[in-house]
């Protein structure tokens, strides 16, 4: 059978298993000790690149020496192999995210490749193999392979995939993948560094049973055209991340522009459908500083799970949202939604978004925001937040009631909030440092009033990561002289940062909106307010009570039923 990129009508779900420097949660023994409770949602698990890169610790696999070789800092091969042969055994297969643009030597020695043995025969990598326009000319070396054929990454060697010897490598390698290790497919790394077609030459070669490109691009033209590219007898080869996809949906669930799910991406396509693996986020888009979906990502994912393509979820949020996603994929699995699945309907208003997919049991709605739309015929299987799913009348989501409630996120006790004081909290993974805080409204800037703000205080340690706290030290600065400050007034926005005043290297993350006493993490997301103390009201009004109500875990509420919720900073009781 010739490999055909993705297979048609395929109704799995993917696992992305890691996050950037998820060292611990990604073990391969702690994935292993998971695998019965993965194995009830999803079909597949993308897992980092597990070849040997001269650390066995802090190194996400991205500038791999060996291919041959697989100890890494998520396990030893052994390990490797337990736990591959786990989720096989429970119907799961692995995908392997696949180097092969470029590679490092031994030592971080330019050229000095390693000889690895595999079936008897000796591969190895040389000077010749290497583009001739590669970074390592510049330091007195002398690569002598072919121009490169994409764009170039400065980190490692870039590899001259027209070269007889590099494709013998990269086939022994990928069949090592497959037929010794157990992989059942690539996650192809950085495409855009070598051309398509060699993707398409190593996967009929191969013959892996999912294939999946990271053409880094919002533009869907240039993804189409890489999928295109992959074609061996003209046979796609491989599908691709549905980056036009992710962008949309920052737009949509971010800033409410929910017109702009209907824009061109691959899941919308009925030509590249089968080939989209849609996603909220991933290992970098997630990180500090990039572009993570900060509002709305129950929402957000609740959309790629009732779209059709593959989705491919995003360990981040399966660890906040470990509930709310397996619901999701319930209801997709019980509806027969797969990757060619029909939509027959999407539209945009501009308080919200309807989504209807045909499946093969089924049909699922899916209201996004505040929008309204007939539910003849239907049933509401789940909701949250700006969501609400329902499913036809047929449709058996009795599995549902199995499934409880995502945990609550726990705020570490050493953070606390004096009365009156104006303050944030921002946890962040312990290999940064230099916290800074940058705060204002409409009025002044409540932080230095000079880039990048205001240095904050290291409270102490949550789980690994460190906890920095902001405090507003009372002044104002670069005031609006058309407007008075008054004794209420609070930041409408907080951006926190590791940048230094001298340069502007580092991360921060988007303009996210205060909360006082708002805790926020990595990503942005407000997991939740550190109080005060409690009130008791009867009711809420927003036109009495301006200020926004908030749920004990940090999520605006905007209809908020009899409960403990948060206001001013304070608990509030609502009756």
């Amino acid at each position: 059978m010739s490999a055909q990129g993705w297979p048609e009508n395929y109704d799995g779900v993917m696992l992305q298993g890691f996050y950037w420097d998820s060292y611990t949660d990604t073990k391969w023994t702690t994935l292993e000790s998971q695998a019965d409770e993965l194995s009830q949602f999803f079909n597949l698990i993308w897992v980092p690149n597990s070849a040997y890169a001269n650390a066995t610790s802090s190194n996400m696999g991205y500038h791999p020496v060996y291919w041959f070789d697989h100890k890494s800092a998520f396990g030893t091969e052994a390990q490797l192999r337990s736990m591959i042969n786990t989720f096989k055994e429970k119907g799961v297969g692995i995908i392997e995210d696949v180097v092969i643009n470029h590679r490092a030597s031994v030592n971080s020695n330019w050229l000095n490749f390693p000889a690895e043995t595999y079936k008897g025969k000796t591969y190895q990598l040389t000077a010749a193999d290497i583009c001739q326009d590669d970074e390592s000319k510049n330091s007195g070396y002398k690569p002598t392979g072919a121009k490169d054929t994409g764009d170039a990454w400065a980190g490692a060697r870039d590899l001259d995939h027209s070269g007889e010897n590099v494709q013998e490598n990269v086939m022994a390698y990928e069949d090592f993948l497959l037929n010794d290790l157990g992989y059942i497919g690539f996650r192809y790394d950085f495409v855009k560094g070598f051309a398509a077609k060699y993707v398409g030459l190593y996967n009929k070669t191969a013959q892996p049973q999912f294939s999946v490109g990271e053409c880094w691009d919002g533009n869907k033209t240039v993804v189409t055209n890489w999928i295109n590219g992959t074609k061996v007898d003209g046979v796609i080869q491989s599908a691709a991340f549905d980056f036009p996809l992710k962008y949309y949906i920052n737009d949509a669930f971010a800033l409410n522009k929910w017109s702009r799910l209907n824009g061109g991406c691959l899941a919308n396509d009925n030509n590249y459908k089968r080939y989209a693996v849609t996603f909220v986020d991933n290992h970098d888009s997630g990180r500090f500083g990039d572009a993570p979906l900060y509002d709305n990502i129950e929402a957000a994912n609740a959309f790629i799970l009732t779209m059709p393509g593959t989705p491919c979820v995003w360990l981040g949020h399966w660890k906040q949202y470990p509930a709310t996603i397996k619901k999701l994929i319930t209801i997709r699995k019980a509806a027969g939604i797969h990757n060619q699945s029909g939509i027959l309907q999407k539209s945009a208003s501009s308080t919200g978004y309807v989504l209807q997919v045909q499946g093969t049991q089924g049909n699922v709605l899916l209201l996004l925001g505040n929008a309204t739309a007939s539910t003849d015929g239907m049933k509401l299987a789940t909701e949250g937040t700006n969501y609400k799913v329902y499913v036809s009348e047929a449709v058996d989501v009795s599995a549902l009631d199995d499934i409880g409630d995502d945990p609550v996120f726990t705020i570490p006790s050493f953070c606390k909030v004096n009365d009156g004081e104006i303050c944030a909290f921002f946890e962040i993974p312990s290999t940064y440092s230099n916290i800074r805080c940058w705060a204002w409204n409409d009025k002044c800037n409540f932080t230095t009033g000079v880039w990048p703000g205001a240095t904050c205080t290291l409270l102490g340690n949550n789980k690994g990561n460190k906890v920095y706290k902001w405090t507003w030290n009372g002044k104002a600065y670069k005031p609006n002289t058309t407007t008075e400050m008054t004794p209420d007034d609070i930041p409408a926005k907080i951006i926190f940062n590791n940048k230094v005043a001298s340069n502007n290297d580092g991360r921060q993350t988007a303009d996210l909106t205060f909360v006082n006493g708002g805790y926020y993490i990595e990503q942005g997301t407000l997991r939740g307010v550190v109080v005060t103390g409690t009130q008791s009201i009867s009711r809420v009004n927003t036109s009495d009570n301006p200020s926004a109500i908030y749920s004990l875990d940090g999520r605006r509420v905007s209809q908020p039923k009899p409960g403990i919720y948060i206001r001013n900073n304070k608990k509030v009781v609502i009756r």
